[in-house]
């Protein structure tokens, strides 16, 4: 009985590196309104917690909108997403 040293990929790293291809496009786009998080999900709130405000985080975008979060967002919200503008 002979071992041939040069056996085919397994299917598992086949199919692996098809997915990872067919999904290098959703990477590199930008984040649309459905990829956005729901307000439940990130704690959202329409008051300041401990001082953070969305007006002051690096994700909002006036007047009322957030990068990361979906939906209308107080400039006096907050949400667990919260980053201090830089």
């Amino acid at each position: 009985m002979t071992s041939d040293n040069k056996t085919p990929k397994p299917r598992r790293a086949v199919l692996q590196a098809a997915g990872l291809a067919a999904l290098a496009p959703i990477a590199i786009r930008p984040a649309k309104a459905q990829d956005k998080l729901q307000g439940s999900m990130v704690m959202y709130q329409d008051k300041p917690k401990d001082g953070q405000k969305c007006g002051g985080c690096l994700h909002f975008q006036p007047p009322n909108a957030c990068a990361i979060v979906a939906g209308n967002i107080s400039p006096e919200g907050w949400c667990a997403v919260w980053a201090a503008k830089p």
